[in-house]
């Protein structure tokens, strides 16, 4: 019988259990898939914390990113898929040993890409390349500033910011994760915490100034980086991992021309699934062109998935957090 782990109650990741799950057979448009690896974020942990504005009914099994081979399929999905590896969007069942997911949601992934990197390519890259290159309409030779830029989103955009042909500007909180962004491709990496974090942005910017920033953190770092915008510049916002939502003065907009623009991949999904399926093909082809790649830090066993949420959760890791399931 497959495991899983399951969350009863909204809490720490000492509390979950791990217990025989059977999602069953696949049903119209859907995939049955072996789970090899799965992916674990900052914001997985928050969902299984009750600490996220999307509460999922309880109980219910965290993660949302997978990787692994499908090993039955269901009506209106041909039986050819049938050994095919794939990356998929596995949310409220990720983290097991096998899942049941929409046929749309399972991407068959390259040869050359392992589970693991598949584990953590779905999510963060696809939201990084909608933030940049559908909301932020980032051009090339711009000057983008990813703040969290070590995180799962931020190294990301880092990646996906140099892909697209902008000069990058990386923020990040230690020597160590300043390093790990600049080995992504950051042309220049700034101190979130200093106190002359504006001036070294005009510095890196030559007085130019920032034409997107991209947001993943929120809290007391947001203002600053809307100040540095230039004109007509866009401040992406895709989530709030400082742990604050900031408050704008909305003449900081006026003043520069300057749009704060959401990004929520999810909602996207839903309401433009045509224009969301884009975005596989899109990452997928920068990969084989060998200009991203998925970083992945620490691997653990399911039997180790607390350690693993928690190490996840502190953010001081940089690259991305993995259970191995086989």
């Amino acid at each position: 019988m497959p495991r899983a782990v399951v969350v009863r109650a909204f809490g720490s990741p000492e509390g979950f259990t791990i217990e025989e799950r059977d999602p069953g057979a696949p049903g119209r448009d859907e995939v049955r898939v072996r789970i090899h690896a799965a992916g674990v974020s900052f914001v997985d942990v928050l969902i299984a914390e009750g600490r996220y504005q999307l509460k999922p009914p309880l109980p219910f099994v965290p993660g949302s990113e997978v990787a692994g081979i499908i090993e039955a399929v269901g009506e209106n999905v041909p039986s050819s898929r049938i050994g095919e590896r794939v990356c998929a969007a596995a949310f409220g069942s990720a983290f097991s040993e096998v899942a049941v997911v929409a046929a749309s949601q399972a991407s068959r992934i390259p040869e050359t890409m392992s589970f693991e990197e598949a584990s953590v390519f779905r999510v963060s890259y696809a939201t990084a390349y909608h933030a940049l290159a559908h909301r932020g309409s980032l051009q090339r030779g711009e000057i983008v500033c990813v703040l969290g830029a070590a995180g799962a989103v931020g190294y990301a955009a880092v990646q996906i910011g140099k892909a697209l042909g902008a000069t990058v500007i990386a923020s990040a909180s230690s020597p160590e994760k300043r390093a790990f962004a600049l080995s992504g491709g950051a042309d220049h990496a700034i101190d979130s915490n200093a106190d002359d974090w504006r001036a070294q942005v005009k510095a890196a910017s030559n007085d130019h100034g920032l034409d997107v920033v991209v947001d993943p953190v929120g809290d007391r770092f947001s203002e600053p980086a809307f100040r540095s915008l230039s004109w007509n510049g866009r401040h992406l916002v895709i989530g709030f991992a400082g742990g604050q939502i900031p408050k704008l003065a909305t003449n900081l907009a006026l003043l520069k021309g300057a749009s704060l623009v959401g990004v929520d991949i999810r909602q996207f999904g839903i309401r433009e699934p045509q224009n969301a399926a884009m975005l596989m093909p899109a990452i997928t082809a920068l990969y084989e062109a060998g200009r991203i790649r998925p970083p992945v830090a620490s691997t653990y066993s399911i039997d180790g998935f607390a350690e693993a949420m928690l190490e996840a959760k502190a953010g001081r890791t940089a690259g991305r957090v993995v259970i191995r399931m086989r």
